[in-house]
């Protein structure tokens, strides 16, 4: 989930200032942690402490009420009586990576991402995407190869995985949707070198960066094997203790 969170901290300065390169420097003075990172580690800590991901996911939000929610989750979030709202947005995919490592078969992971999706992401394309972000997860950690990971994804959800990214980048757009950012998401990290590569691949796009980069971390760190120090320990640094507790306590349960 660290991996998840790497990408979330180093595309935040991108997503107002979008960039169509690989060359840029991972971490500014602006580089922080958003709802990405914060909806992450509530997935995380539900997980852990085995409460509901309805609970976590409120209680967190309330408690870090500036990371940059999109307005419908906002008001999910403040309301007393919750309802989903039927979106298809990429929210449900960029919080999902604890779910890819926590749990042992995959038909487990594909029912604990659509319970974390549809309390608010209650659109099929919402839960596909949630689906598939935390299939890959999954896929990577248990070693299956890239090849086997793009096979098993486009066989089960419909998505065409097999784009070059140099050939997406020109035209690609911001799209907040699981449909049009978790293919885009899987292939910057399918067509990467390393970890560093797959977030570099995701910014690179020029879209809904910290969101791409965190769903390609995610991935990336399992088939990697975690994050690499250098970036690790900048990472931390822009973290506050509680969230570094509850990564700290996943990783030592499930080497997420």
């Amino acid at each position: 989930m660290l991996g998840a969170i790497a990408g979330d901290v180093i595309g935040s300065i991108y997503e107002r200032h979008p960039i169509k390169s690989k060359d840029f420097p991972l971490f500014r003075e602006g580089s922080r942690f958003t709802d990405d990172t914060v909806l992450t580690v509530a997935i995380a800590q539900a997980i852990l402490s085995d409460s509901s991901y309805e609970d976590m996911l409120i209680a967190f939000t309330r408690k870090y009420p500036h990371a940059g929610y999109g307005g419908h989750f906002w008001r999910w979030a403040q309301n007393e009586r919750q309802e989903p709202y039927h979106s298809w947005g990429n929210g449900s995919a960029m919080r999902v990576s604890p779910i890819g490592f926590a749990f042992e078969t995959a038909e487990e992971v594909l029912e604990e991402a659509c319970k974390s999706a549809a309390i608010t992401h209650n659109h099929p394309e919402g839960i596909k995407g949630a689906q598939a972000a935390a299939l890959a997860i999954y896929l990577a950690r248990k070693r299956y190869s890239k090849e086997e990971i793009c096979e098993k994804i486009q066989a089960h959800f419909g998505y065409d995985l097999k784009r070059p990214i140099d050939q997406i980048r020109p035209d690609y757009q911001f799209d907040v949707s699981c449909q049009g950012s978790v293919p885009e998401a899987l292939i910057s990290f399918l067509q990467a070198r390393d970890f560093e590569d797959a977030l570099r691949n995701a910014i690179s796009l020029g879209g809904d960066s910290d969101t791409l980069a965190c769903i390609a971390g995610g991935v990336a760190a399992a088939y990697y094997g975690g994050v690499p120090d250098t970036i690790a320990g900048q990472v931390r640094a822009r973290l506050p203790a509680e969230f570094l507790d509850v990564i700290d306590s996943f990783n030592r349960q499930f080497k997420g």
